[in-house]
């Protein structure tokens, strides 16, 4: 007759698994501690080389360093950096025509006697082109051959045969990447040029200009706010499909007030005649809720949800239309539950009057 089967014996490989995986991520972690301890003088030559570099950053390295590399290679770009990958077994079949004498090759690789790498050296450096290495050794091929060596030092790998690249690719991910943001916020990169970079997907959505997104004022409705009520919804049209409110402006041109399909409702369901000449100020919305060119997108479609409102005009400096952000427009913008971002809306650069219409209280 077998054992029966013990609850112990079933929990104790799964928290096995379980502290063999924090050991795998505590190892990494402390070589990745160490190689930022032995950061010096060269780690900032490398920063002053990229940063002054007059043509492009080129990242090679391959198997999983040129994974790594090809990470680093987007983060750079992404960040203000010009660079693009360089795949070794590739370059010697025509792509070494990507690299010129004013590149710097930032080559990857811990043992820096990797075949592809080493055949490749002699024929950058007869391009002109200066090379910084990641790699555990200056005293390496690839060490030698390098201009600036950021040295990662011997590491033992996480994987427990000590062969799987794990810590050594972690390691120059992470050097890589404290290059990128070093050069990044050197170089003064703001959160508008990261926006200008990625324009589509959340981030996109986050850090875009409502000017951006709204509905040029070629394609809204403006009118005076002298006109009477017939006058305007007889003269003031728009090709395509219209938006639900007609913006009213003085004799500056400034947006002095909006009236919408649900002003115009209200009106008919007065109890006394509609008088459909009277001027359109008198029943227009006062100083409506605006807001002002260089607000984020992402703030003023949280302003139409908070605010329960369906039009959100955008104006100049001078109080003068723009354009209009209408949330038939906006569907699809903004993802159910996504989160605020964490750009602050400038403070000077909304305009807010109460209630959910754009009426006055």
């Amino acid at each position: 007759m077998s054992s029966p089967i013990r609850q112990q014996d079933i929990v104790s490989p799964r928290l096995a698994w379980i502290e063999q995986g924090q050991a795998t991520i505590r190892h990494e972690a402390e070589v990745m501690l160490r190689v930022a301890d032995s950061l010096d003088e060269r780690f900032a030559a490398a920063v002053d080389m990229i940063q002054n570099c007059q043509g492009d950053i080129i990242l090679s390295g391959i198997g999983k360093a040129g994974h790594v590399a090809t990470k680093l290679a987007a983060t750079f770009a992404s960040t203000g950096t010009r660079a693009h990958f360089l795949h070794p077994a590739e370059a010697i079949h025509g792509d070494l025509g990507r690299v010129g004498d004013r590149d710097i090759v930032l080559m990857l690789s811990q043992s820096g006697e990797t075949e592809e790498i080493v055949r490749l050296l002699p024929m950058i450096r007869g391009l002109g082109a200066t090379i910084i290495a990641i790699t555990s050794s200056p005293r390496n091929t690839l060490g030698k051959a390098a201009s600036i060596v950021l040295e990662l030092g011997g590491i033992v790998e996480a994987c427990p045969l000590n062969l799987a690249p794990t810590a050594s690719t972690a390691a120059m991910l992470a050097m890589g990447d404290a290059l990128a943001m070093t050069v990044s916020q050197h170089r003064g990169f703001r959160q508008e040029d990261f926006a200008r970079y990625h324009p589509g997907g959340s981030l996109g959505r986050k850090l875009a200009f409502v000017e951006e997104k709204m509905r040029p004022l070629a394609e809204c409705r403006v009118a005076s706010d002298q006109l009477s009520l017939r006058e305007v919804f007889r003269k003031v049209r728009v090709s395509g499909r219209r938006t639900g409110a007609v913006m009213l402006t003085d004799g500056d041109g400034r947006l002095s007030g909006i009236f919408t399909d649900s002003d115009l409702a209200r009106l008919f369901e007065r109890d006394e005649p509609l008088d459909i000449d009277c001027p359109i100020a008198s029943v227009m919305t006062r100083h409506p809720k605006a807001t002002f060119a260089g607000t984020r997108f992402q703030a003023a479609l949280h302003r139409l949800a908070d605010d329960k409102i369906s039009e959100l005009p955008v104006i100049d400096a001078d109080g003068r239309p723009l354009g209009m952000l209408d949330v038939t427009d906006m569907v699809g913008q903004l993802p159910p539950g996504e989160p605020e971002d964490d750009v602050a809306e400038p403070p000077a650069l909304t305009i807010r009057f109460p209630n959910q219409d754009q009426r006055e209280a």
